[in-house]
């Protein structure tokens, strides 16, 4: 399987300039009236049903307000039925009716595997996909953001400014429902302009399993120890300090699952380190450090001075481990100490993928995930040709378009010798 390399059809062409560009401000039929109850959910799935070709379809989320990840407006449109925006609360949070509406139709979403959940969560779930952000990252577009590939394929720009909004609002106000609809307005005809590009370059077959593992992705494992996720954590080099952050931050995690509120907003990640390094001795010092002492941590001083207790209060047997337990191989950088030889397939592996990269004109990361090539490299498989190295890729996950390029090139970089030591001028 080879890819078109001719730079003439490689969809990297300069983008259309200002003077080409129109300003999409409104819809073309005008923003559509909001579904929010039962009977207007049912007419709005037969009308869907009634349309033709692919259906777009957008979710929006009230990321950095609330715990949950439940989409709390979806925006649907499709040729023969129009635009559609469903308020997925105020309908009970059930919308399967338009997952079975939509039963064998190619839904056309923008970086699919961040809604693809709290879709299914409401019972929307495809049976096809096109993922307009991956493909353009297959065909080799310097800019992937649903804004900058609709100006530079369609000649449009879309508007801008809610997408980071507080979605659980009620009412949404008219202009975010203006930039919702928008959304989708024009996403089916970025679909075709994206996969001309990819039928030229020769990708196609790639998206298709591309879009296949996304769709069909299981949800992933929770993590062992998510608390270490807390920025800045990184400072806190006593194990006692960290049951400190590890007490405040699932303190404040069970709190805003409760509250469905985004933990951030009950408690910043930079108090629960600066709490877990300045070791106040008594609640009193605790609310008179910086945000703690503001009125609304004032309310839930008890709580955050009773997880500091807590966490003080554990055997050392009960303190986490300063450092989380390895999780594949070391990072990359300690390879030359710890094993030259993996370093020098690690080496070479990656500079035969930056080739790969330039040829086919794909970011390497979407060639082969950083990650499994790590792996790869450090515990390379008993079989080391083309074949075996595929086998292994296979299992570490990637899909048959991407072992059939990186299997020879990897089988290669696994034989790369360890180098000669450096002679130490002092011996000669």
């Amino acid at each position: 399987m080879t890819a078109d390399t001719d730079p003439a059809q490689s969809g990297q062409d300069d983008p259309p300039g200002d003077e080409t560009v129109v300003d999409l401000l409104e819809p073309a039929e005008g923003v559509p009236p909001l579904v929010a109850d039962r009977a207007a959910l049912s007419d709005a799935a037969a009308a869907l049903a009634s349309g033709h070709g692919p259906v777009a379809v957008d979710a929006e989320r009230a990321s950095g307000y609330r715990y949950s990840a439940r989409a709390y407006l979806v925006q649907l449109r499709r040729d023969g039925a129009g635009s559609f925006l469903v308020d997925p609360i105020a309908c009970g949070g059930d919308l399967s009716v338009l997952g079975e509406a939509l039963r064998g139709v190619e839904w056309v979403l923008h970086a699919a595997s961040q809604d693809l959940a709290c879709l299914a969560e409401v019972g929307m779930r495809p049976d096809s996909l096109f993922d307009t952000e991956l493909a353009g990252r297959l065909v080799g577009y310097p800019r992937v953001g649903l804004g900058p590939l609709t100006e530079h394929l369609l000649g449009v720009r879309l508007q801008k400014g809610h997408g980071a909004a507080d979605w659980s609002r009620r009412p949404l106000p008219d202009d975010w429902l203006t930039y919702a609809a928008l959304d989708v307005e024009l996403l089916v005809e970025l679909r075709d302009a994206v996969a001309a590009d990819l039928e030229r370059q020769h990708k196609t077959a790639w998206a298709q399993q591309e879009f296949e593992a996304v769709r069909l992705a299981p949800p992933p494992l929770p993590r062992a120890e998510p608390w270490r996720r807390t920025s800045g954590v990184h400072k806190v080099r006593r194990p006692g300090a960290l049951a400190v952050v590890r007490e405040l931050w699932e303190s404040r995690d069970e709190l805003a699952a409760a509250r469905d509120v985004a933990p951030g907003r009950l408690l910043p990640d930079a108090a629960i380190v600066d709490a877990a390094l300045r070791e106040p001795a008594r609640r009193d010092e605790l609310v008179a450090m910086p945000v703690f002492r503001g009125r609304a941590q004032r309310r839930l001083a008890d709580r955050w001075w009773s997880a500091i207790e807590r966490a003080r209060a554990l055997p050392r047997s009960g303190w986490p481990a300063s450092a989380p337990p390895p999780d594949g191989p070391p990072p990359a950088h300690r390879w030359g100490d710890k094993d030259p030889a993996a370093a020098a397939r690690l080496a070479a592996a990656r500079a035969a993928l930056a080739g790969l990269s330039e040829r086919t004109g794909t970011p390497v990361e979407n060639l082969v995930t950083p990650d499994l090539v790590r792996r790869l490299c450090w515990a390379p498989p008993e079989q080391a040709d083309a074949e075996g190295v595929a086998a292994a890729l296979a299992e570490l996950g990637a899909r048959p378009w991407q072992a059939e390029l990186a299997a020879p090139l990897l089988a290669e970089a696994l034989q790369t010798p360890v180098p000669e030591p450096e002679p130490d001028p002092q011996e000669s």
